[in-house]
């Protein structure tokens, strides 16, 4: 198990270093004198990077409203009453379906979000330790962070600024094109093989490295399983060059829970280093401890197996029922009380639509919540898993006849996907001898087997609290089938969303490019219109 327990004074120094970026952006961009590639330790920025692709720096707003409002609800992973919670009921707040993109990919000049807190310090990252042998290995790590950032990107938005995005400072070009799409997965599967390639294990140990500390046999292994995952995006649109990728990485990914990549939070450190789904989930930001709860999808799946995660995951009762946020000593792990709240509800009179009126309410504190080891303040943010490898190669060789026994992958995933969970907390372990049981009274089925691996690599994705790459899997995949919200007055014509769309402040800043990019969308740029991969 990989820790990295304390690393708030690397954190703030970035934030310093990446902050001196945002100020006066014209005269930074133009007098080199102010700013250059020998102001800064790059480490430190690489820091920056890693900590911003696990969540804002300041208040968690991308997590907050594109991880937790949108995908977890839509994804039915958690379930909320509360109004402003939108993805619950796919409607619109075109704030919170900015909110991961940030301020304009042409003039990142603060705030929160991908493009000034991910991609401006990545991008410095690759260009500074350009050509620079003591930073030879710290390049290529930056080069694959580089493709994981904008993999969720575009995943969220589709074509958005690739190419050009964050280097106004090195060639001018302050309005960045958007890419396509497929052009970008095309660059972005380049640019990984050439850097786990390049990497070299007596080489340069990075020291700003969070994820690994500069394991450079971790980082080849991670970089060869993002290569599978982006590989295995493409399987319905281009599923030759999905072949060919996961040949390439065969042998090469992960190899047990040991690999895992994740960034441990550190509650000393102030909000900039709190873990950013506990941070929302223990109600820093209003109710929701108390009105988000695990959805009545994702608890009846565990229950309909006995799967041993639900002991592990969720509890009852888990705060004191006296308005405070206080936590409850004696909240029930048991299995057989646990209850997933259904989605699509709220705090309403509504004889349809109120929670109080539904027949599985009996009390807020009676639905699931997220186990305290799941939603600690210094508790790990899952990045990638070797669970997730094994059931990306579970889908390679039941869909594209590549990659091995679909039966060997989908046993070694979901074992994993169950005794993952100790990396969490102590609490929330399950032995290896209870996941072999499970998995052995549960083997794999090929004539259902695409619809079992991806139900529970969504499984997976929710108790990672990655419902980003929840959602994304699902579009892929289109499994596990899930039952529509149809709330009145939603957005969608009561589907599940497909895409974010653009935000607005690129028509006022990135004018051109936006309207190009905005016009260009198939179906309109809506919730119901589809990124180039999802051809599901």
């Amino acid at each position: 198990m990989k820790k990295i327990l304390n690393y708030s004074a690397i954190m703030l120094a970035g934030i310093l270093i990446c902050s001196g970026c945002r100020k006066d952006f014209e005269k930074t961009n133009t007098n080199p004198a102010t700013y250059n590639q020998n102001s800064f330790n790059p480490n430190y920025v690489l820091t920056s990077a890693q900590l911003g692709y696990t969540g804002s720096t300041d208040f968690s707003y991308d997590t907050w409203r594109g991880n937790l409002i949108y995908c977890s609800t839509m994804m039915q992973g958690f379930s909320t009453v509360i109004g402003y919670w939108a993805g619950d009921k796919y409607f619109l707040n075109a704030g919170y379906t900015a909110a991961y993109w940030g301020f304009s990919a042409s003039t990142p000049t603060g705030g929160d979000g991908a493009y000034p807190e991910q991609v401006r310090p990545i991008v410095d990252v690759v260009q500074s330790t350009t050509g620079k042998p003591a930073y030879a290995n710290l390049h290529q790590i930056a080069r694959i962070m580089r493709a994981l950032i904008f993999e969720r990107i575009t995943d969220l938005y589709g074509d958005v600024p690739y190419s050009q995005a964050g280097l106004g400072y090195y060639d001018k070009t302050y309005f960045p094109k958007y890419d396509s799409q497929q052009s970008i997965y095309t660059d972005m599967l380049k640019e990984v093989t050439e850097a786990v390639a390049a990497l070299n294990p007596s080489g340069d140990i990075p020291s700003g490295d969070v994820i690994y500390k500069g394991d450079i046999g971790k980082w080849q292994r991670f970089g060869n399983t993002l290569i599978l995952r982006m590989a295995m995006r493409l399987s319905n649109i281009d599923p030759a060059t999905a072949k060919t990728y996961v040949t390439q990485v065969i042998g090469k990914t992960m190899t047990s829970n040991d690999d895992n990549a994740f960034v441990l939070g550190d509650a000393t450190g102030g909000r900039a280093t709190i873990n950013r789904n506990s941070q929302i989930l223990l109600g820093d930001g209003g109710q929701e401890n108390y009105y988000v709860r695990w959805s009545k999808t994702f608890i009846d799946q565990l229950k309909s197996t006995n799967d041993p995660r639900l002991g592990a995951v969720a509890v009852t009762a888990l705060y004191l029922n006296d308005g405070t946020k206080v936590q409850n000593p004696a909240a029930n792990a048991n299995p057989a009380v646990q209850k997933g709240m259904p989605n699509g509800k709220d705090l309403s009179a509504s004889p349809t639509l109120a929670i109080y009126s539904d027949p599985s309410f009996t009390g807020f504190n009676d639905y699931s919540s997220a186990a305290p080891g799941l939603i600690k303040r210094n508790g790990p943010t899952f990045i990638l898993t070797y669970a997730e490898s094994e059931l990306l190669l579970a889908d390679a060789a039941a869909r594209l006849s590549v990659g091995g026994n679909a039966a060997t992958h989908y046993h070694d995933g979901v074992k994993a996907a169950i005794t993952y969970l100790s990396q969490y907390d102590a609490a929330a372990t399950v032995s290896d001898a209870t996941a072999e049981a499970y998995v052995t009274a549960h083997p794999y089925n090929s004539a259902n087997g695409l619809n079992m691996i991806n139900t529970q690599y969504w499984l997976l994705c929710n108790t990672m609290l990655d419902f980003y790459e929840s959602w994304s899997n699902w579009r892929r995949s289109g499994f596990p089938v899930l039952t529509p919200v149809n709330y009145p007055g939603n957005n969608t014509g009561g589907t599940i969303p497909r895409r974010f769309p653009y935000p607005v402040i690129e028509a006022g800043t990135n004018t051109a490019n936006y309207n190009t990019a905005h016009n260009a969308v198939p179906g309109g740029d809506l919730l119901t219109s589809r990124v180039w991969w999802d051809k599901n």
